[in-house]
């Protein structure tokens, strides 16, 4: 019969030996984590006039695609606006609250 210290000191090595494996499994998640977050990071645009963020995805780039069409633009990047341009696009926006889902009040 094996005493009880010999168990312990089993017990002891196998867990030496198996942490390793679960930090390389812990680092492999942890980059595919880093990884999406990137590829998916949120871009938050501020209204200044209405002193909010609106968060920029695809329903919001559809929003600003349709205010371009209606004011008969040629597609500009957001960015790319004056900021008297940016007002009117966030001025209509607020007139269309119905495409407005993704506010982020911060």
């Amino acid at each position: 019969m094996k005493s009880p210290s010999r168990y312990l000191a089993s017990a002891m090595l196998m867990a030496a030996l198996s942490a390793p494996l679960g930090l390389m499994a812990q680092d492999r998640d942890q980059d595919h984590d880093r990884d999406h977050d990137r590829d998916h990071k949120q871009v938050r645009v501020y209204d200044r006039d209405h002193h909010q963020y609106h968060v920029w995805d695809h329903n919001e780039d559809q929003a600003y695609r349709q205010w371009m069409s209606e004011h008969r633009e040629k597609y500009r990047d957001y960015h790319h606006l004056n900021a008297k341009q940016q007002r009117e696009y966030w001025q209509w926006r607020e007139q269309h609250g119905d495409l407005d889902r993704d506010h982020d009040h911060h």
